[in-house]
């Protein structure tokens, strides 16, 4: 069956009431870990709605009005630093159409039907694309069912903070005055460590391997299994994330055959909002970059043949150093500093979305059937995104594009016995 997306011309959407125009704000040290320019994709699929681009338009100018910095560009100041001007341009908005039903494309499920390019929007031309800072089209099927498409920049938004701002559009769209969650811009809160000198060296060349994209659907007695052995042989307790990133390194880990000898390490992005405490509004609302990275490295041999116990106390033990990393970077400890995430195949990178609020953005007509991050292809590093799974599926959702083609059957087995 061909499948076709017909897009209307892209609309700048500002906001609904006047906002300041005649401010430079700053970004934080956090922000300006991440990389500008870089636009996180993703989708959110929904079974039904009505007149979703039209409901989800209006709502978008609303809520830009108290988040009114997104509807700026991202610049360079007179210092070479990276502010955001607070012009009220708006954001580009695309409201498009596809030829089918969202059970032809299978849901938009795995492997995806209609290229992501597809569901996501473009500015119009490259000189409009200069310093954006979020892109959103709809894209209504012939069922009833929609797709919001969303392109973010990473360094205004981490992953919380964008879910909050969609979770505000959603309640602008359903009639609320004023988003339950106040947004605060407070970037000049967070510490900003000072300049250490220290040698950069590039790393060694990598030519990325072509990764295989699958998901997993990791059950709800797979995890309470590994949380419950994990309490009878320590006596503490262990969460849900623990539990399926040690077991999904152990998977990785048997199925690339790496040799034993050669060090594996686990890489992860945590949310730190709980550590920010003394600096940032108790009653929340922060939508910068508030995450820090950590991670582990072990043998290969050692991986492989722990129990799974025991890789769980390797992951919560990175956990529990975090706190202590982020104040010695803070500090101006150069060791501590957010660095390039390791590049070769040993290396696996992981992000939590299950609990960063894109699963519950209700437009109107009910939270999203599911929620598709849109990587795409040719990302450098191994990696798995963990997600919400579509209801009423409990457990865990593994989006993984973490193995070569070789190993993918292998993998494939050992997350097999996680379903």
């Amino acid at each position: 069956m061909s499948l076709s997306v017909t897009k209307m011309a892209p609309e700048l959407v500002s906001p609904c009431d006047p906002t300041p125009t005649d401010n430079l704000l700053p970004l934080s040290s956090m922000d300006k870990t991440a990389p500008v320019g870089f636009m996180l994709d993703l989708a959110l699929v929904y079974g039904h709605g009505h007149e979703p681009a039209k409901v989800i338009r209006g709502a978008l100018s609303r809520a830009l009005v108290p988040y009114h910095p997104v509807a700026g560009r991202i610049v360079a100041s007179d210092k070479g630093e990276v502010e955001v001007a607070s012009t009220a341009t708006g954001v580009w908005f695309v409201e498009a159409s596809a030829d089918c039903t969202l059970e032809d494309v299978n849901r938009l499920e795995r492997p995806l039907s209609v290229p992501a390019a597809e569901l996501l929007p473009q500015a119009p031309t490259k000189a409009d694309s200069e310093g954006l800072i979020l892109l959103v089209q709809v894209t209504e099927f012939k069922c009833g069912g929609f797709a919001v498409g969303i392109r973010f920049n990473h360094a205004i938004f981490d992953g919380v903070g964008a879910g909050q701002f969609f979770q505000a559009v959603g309640e602008m769209a359903r009639g609320l005055p004023q988003p339950t969650t106040k947004p605060v811009w407070c970037r000049e809160a967070i510490p900003s460590p000072p300049k250490a000198s220290r040698d950069d060296h590039d790393p060694p060349f990598f030519t990325p391997p072509r990764f295989v994209e699958t998901v997993y659907d990791v059950s709800l007695d797979s995890i309470n299994l590994i949380k419950n052995e994990y309490v009878k042989e320590t006596g503490r307790k262990c969460s849900t994330f623990d539990a399926v990133a040690a077991a999904l390194w152990q998977s990785r880990t048997r199925a690339i055959g790496i040799e034993f000898h050669a060090d594996v390490c686990v890489g992860l992005v945590a949310d730190v909002r709980n550590l920010m405490g003394d600096v940032l509004p108790a009653e929340g609302g922060y939508y910068g970059n508030c995450v820090y990275p950590t991670g582990v490295t072990a043998s290969s041999d050692m991986i492989v043949h722990a129990s799974l116990v025991e890789v769980v106390d390797l992951i919560k033990e990175a956990k529990k150093l975090l706190s202590a990393k982020m104040a010695d970077w803070f500090r101006g400890d150069p060791r501590e500093e957010p660095s390039k995430p390791r590049m070769d195949y040993g290396a696996l990178c992981l992000t939590d979305w299950s609990r960063v609020g894109f699963a519950e953005v209700d437009y109107g007509w009910g939270d999203p059937i599911h929620v598709v991050p849109l990587i795409g292809e040719g990302h450098p590093i191994a990696s798995a995104i963990f997600l919400k799974p579509p209801v009423p599926q409990r457990g865990l959702r593994v989006m993984a594009s973490c193995v070569i083609e070789e190993h993918q059957s292998a993998f494939n087995d050992e997350m097999m016995k996680l379903a």
